[in-house]
């Protein structure tokens, strides 16, 4: 059994610029949005599952998911949301373990936005929180997605609550935007890991 790190932050917070460095230190990252975009491409079971559930109207004409209808519709109707993760969740979990299964770095990360909301830690061994001030993550936000404060806030709300996430992680980094601040405090992290993760295997 591999040892497996999972790497969590809200919104803006910085945990892809964090996994992009510990992927350029040759480490294995399966990233959950991705799992969760790959089993909802068209003619996969999860997809035709979603249109059961919800009608034809969450697919655009090119068979694909039309992700803003749903989104929208999710918020409007917060049931809808549970329905959708029972759908969804236990694929993206099934395909995360299979991919992580395949890694073959000394240690491998799971990032995942959501990762001690749906009990994805679980999967992991130590887990990493990437955190910064509610002010940045909007300010961040907002110049990546140009999306507006209140969209932002929505998703902030919807996530874990920071001092939550911090009381779970194992490992805190506070990124305050200096990405030359960021890898200073990921590297003797990184060099833990890497004796954490020879102990396991011998």
């Amino acid at each position: 059994m591999k040892f497996i790190l999972g790497l969590t932050g809200g919104i803006g917070s910085g945990k892809s610029a964090a996994s992009a460095w510990f992927e350029a230190q040759n480490i294995c990252v399966v990233d959950a949005d991705v799992a969760a975009r790959e089993i909802v491409m068209p003619n996969q079971p999860v997809l035709n599952a979603i249109r059961q559930a919800f009608g034809d109207w969450v697919l655009l004409e090119n068979g694909e998911l039309n992700r803003r209808a749903l989104r929208e519709h999710i918020f409007k109707v917060p049931e809808a949301r549970k329905t959708l993760e029972q759908i969804t969740h236990p694929a993206i979990r099934a395909a995360i373990i299979q991919q992580l299964a395949e890694a073959q770095s000394p240690y491998a990360i799971l990032v995942s936005p959501l990762l001690f909301e749906t009990n994805q830690h679980e999967l992991t061994q130590r887990t990493l929180l990437i955190d910064a001030s509610i002010e940045l993550q909007i300010q961040r936000a907002s110049a990546r997605d140009g999306q507006s404060t209140e969209q932002i806030l929505n998703i902030i709300q919807a996530q874990m609550p920071r001092d939550q996430k911090q009381q779970f992680a194992d490992d805190i980094v506070l990124n305050d935007g200096h990405l030359d601040h960021l890898y200073l405090q990921l590297l003797p992290l990184h060099k833990q890991y890497l004796q954490q993760a020879e102990k396991k295997q011998s």
